[in-house]
């Protein structure tokens, strides 16, 4: 199935794009997997029938799809990715293809379990680990030696003295997953999603406070000879590197869909999660007749398996409402374990798809983690349904605040939108990170939407004293301190107000990159969904979303700069219009292009961002607030240390990038130092 128009096209790539960011990032994932090789199928389809709507760097071309995060470390060869198969019928095709590029039978094929975890180019010089780096775009990639130092299988010296490369795996076992969340969440962080994303993170973060186990599987080695590469992965093993032990040579396709089954069948019992197996020709002759596209190698294949499902009972069906709303069927479950995780809840999308999947509490359903990360039941057992299971009913009114409900689109809302969940809202907006009013806690604000006086953030600043002080446990002192703390959070800069609001799609990060743009909130409600895709991190679906919440938001806004509330951003510059001579200014005017513009203290001479990363702790500034003064300062915060870093700001507890920056020859500020610039720039 193609598109029919290049617009469609074109935003299918761009979606394909944010979710290989997102994968390759670590933390999250924007898109399962299923989802994405459809994707990915009907792009290269269009493509084919539209060979001049074809993208420069087109996903169907490039490693990761753009979505690697590139570094300085150059690979010996490029680290291609594998093209994908779902079923018997393309497997034989992809052989038989594989058969006519080589004018003969292929002299063996291996099978290898597909390990989704973060793949690495390890270099041994003389037994020894001297180097490790990320696939990054295939061609460079992040230097990682430190921390893949820690994985299990990676050791630090071979069995004997050989120089080599070893390719592989990075990923977490179901036991190591379990023993890094217990970590991570001991230290006040959320858990870990997925083991994939959190050796993804465990792998590409310097400065945790913890070492979370880690592990490593061998997939390919350069340095070894011209020999099989079954041998190849055996003699791996034998210098001391953890690979595929006694992997299966197959001699035709019939015996790789028989090792396929049985890898299929066993990955429930391996103690760490796949989700395919990876079929390559097993002879160095072979491949180089094969040889490669330019994303990857012809004499390889990944056959992906159907997510991983299991059953469990379906205990109730609850409801829940979000902050702007919305109002979603959540099913709970007994604890079953998928691919790793233990799953106690699903999705049910919404209330069609509660009744389009036939499902009842008390059934036993069909769970699966769609692309091995996200819970959702698929359907029920209806043969084993109990002859008491009751349908589901859905609401008649909101859950929360018994309003009606918006009926006309999949995803019912509440029609009191956000004022529904003004608590939560209220909660949000006077949070730390956003507008951080000091005093203004949870017990409070339970007061204040009780008794009806505050239903959006606009209404917080028209409370006075002596209604503050009417309240139960609240005396004229305390009501006087959090009217003043109100108030002087009308300062806040842009950034902190559109945190504040919540929009949709967006977070600290995103919200700061929006209020650099676009300077002002007036210049921001008037962009277009293309302008808005100018920003960084902006597609056009997530675009599309951030332009109705700023539409629906606009009567809070105003209601906000009617009692003052700043709607700028201190680290604004007048981007480059178009035209020369001609800069826009935050209002829409022109500004005198001879007028010089003054630079902040982290930008370069020629007004573009310097690359920042902050190491340990600054004094008062938690680590967001570190990332974000950078940017207030008129720099770029970024995670990683690499030659492209401007500047490291090193503080009490900093970590190896303290001593990358040093080997690399980074300019070094000490936090010290970058708290006291802060105090000069604006607030």
């Amino acid at each position: 199935m193609t598109f029919e128009t290049l617009a469609d096209y074109r935003a299918a790539v761009a979606r394909i794009r944010e979710a290989a960011a997102a994968y390759y990032a670590g933390p999250d994932l924007a898109m399962d997997d299923a989802d994405y090789d459809a994707l990915m199928a009907r792009v290269a389809a269009t493509e084919d029938e539209h060979p001049d709507w074809k993208v420069d760097d087109s996903p169907t071309e490039v490693v990761a799809a753009g979505g690697g995060v590139v570094g300085d470390v150059v690979h010996s060869e490029p680290m291609l990715s594998l093209d994908n198969v779902f079923d018997a019928d393309t497997l034989r095709k992809w052989a038989q293809r594989l058969e006519r590029l080589l004018g003969r039978p292929a002299g063996g094929y291996t099978v290898e379990p597909k390990i989704d975890g973060l793949a690495i180019a390890a270099r041994y010089e003389d037994g020894r680990l001297v180097q490790v780096a990320t696939r990054g775009d295939g061609r460079a990639g992040e230097d990682v030696t430190g921390q893949a130092r820690r994985a299990a299988g990676l050791p630090e010296r071979l069995a004997e003295p050989r120089t080599v490369e070893v390719r592989g795996e990075v990923f977490m076992t179901d036991a190591d997953f379990e023993v890094a969340n217990a970590m991570r969440t001991a230290t006040g962080e959320p858990p870990f999603a997925h083991p994939r994303s959190a050796a993804a993170g465990t792998l590409r973060a310097q400065d945790r406070t913890y070492d979370a186990p880690l592990s490593f599987l061998a997939y390919g080695v350069r340095g070894l000879g011209d020999g099989p590469h079954s041998a190849a992965m055996a003699e791996l093993i034998r210098l001391g590197v953890s690979s595929t032990a006694g992997m299966p040579v197959c001699t035709g396709v019939d015996d790789l869909l028989a090792a396929v089954e049985a890898l299929n069948a066993s990955r429930g019992t391996l103690g760490y999660g796949i989700d395919g197996a990876v079929i390559k020709a097993d002879q160095p002759a072979d491949r180089e007749l094969a040889g490669s596209s330019s994303r990857a190698p012809r004499w390889g294949i990944a056959y992906k398996f159907p997510a991983d499902t299991r059953t469990t009972r379906l205990k109730a069906i609850e409801v829940q409402v979000g902050r702007t709303g919305v109002i979603t069927p959540v099913a709970v479950l007994e604890p079953v374990q998928i691919s790793g995780v233990i799953v106690t809840s699903a999705t049910l999308h919404n209330f069609d798809d509660l009744v389009r999947r036939n499902v009842r509490p008390g059934d036993t359903v069909f769970v699966r983690r769609a692309g091995d990360v996200i819970p959702e039941i698929t359907g029920a057992k209806l043969d084993e349904r109990p002859a008491d299971a009751q349908p589901f009913e859905p609401p008649v009114n909101c859950p929360r605040c018994d309003g009606e409900i918006d009926r006309t689109q999949k995803r019912w809302r509440c029609t009191r939108g956000r004022a529904c969940g003004a608590r939560e809202a209220l909660s949000y907006y006077a949070a730390r990170d956003s507008m951080d009013i000091e005093g203004l806690g949870g017990k409070l604000l339970d007061m204040l939407t009780a008794a009806g006086l505050v239903t959006d953030p606009a209404d917080l600043y028209d409370l006075q004293p002596p209604t503050l002080a009417a309240l139960d446990r609240m005396g004229e002192v305390s009501a006087a301190k959090l009217v003043a703390a109100i108030q002087a959070s009308k300062t806040q800069p842009l950034a902190r107000v559109l945190t504040g609001l919540g929009v949709r799609m967006t977070g600290r990060s995103m919200s700061r990159r929006l209020a650099t743009h676009f300077g002002t909130m007036e210049a921001l409600l008037a962009a277009s969904v293309a302008d808005l895709q100018e920003v960084e991190g902006v597609g056009p679906e997530r675009a599309v979303t951030i332009a109705a919440e700023l539409v629906e938001l606009q009567p809070v806004i105003a209601r906000l700069t009617s009692r003052g509330i700043n709607m700028t951003e201190p680290t604004y510059r007048p981007r480059p219009a178009a035209s020369a001579g001609s800069t826009a200014a935050p209002d829409g005017s022109d500004a005198d292009p001879a007028a010089p513009v003054a630079l902040l203290p982290l930008q370069k001479d020629d007004g573009t961002p310097m690359t920042v990363v902050v190491t340990g702790s600054v004094p008062g500034l938690t680590r967001n607030e570190g990332n974000e003064a950078v940017e207030r300062l008129g720099g770029r915060s970024s995670s990683s240390v690499s030659k492209k870093t401007d500047l490291v700001v090193v503080g009490e507890g900093a970590g190896s990038k303290a001593a990358k920056a040093e080997e690399l020859g980074v300019r070094i500020m000490p936090a010290e130092e970058f708290a006291a610039l802060l105090q000069t720039a604006p607030a």
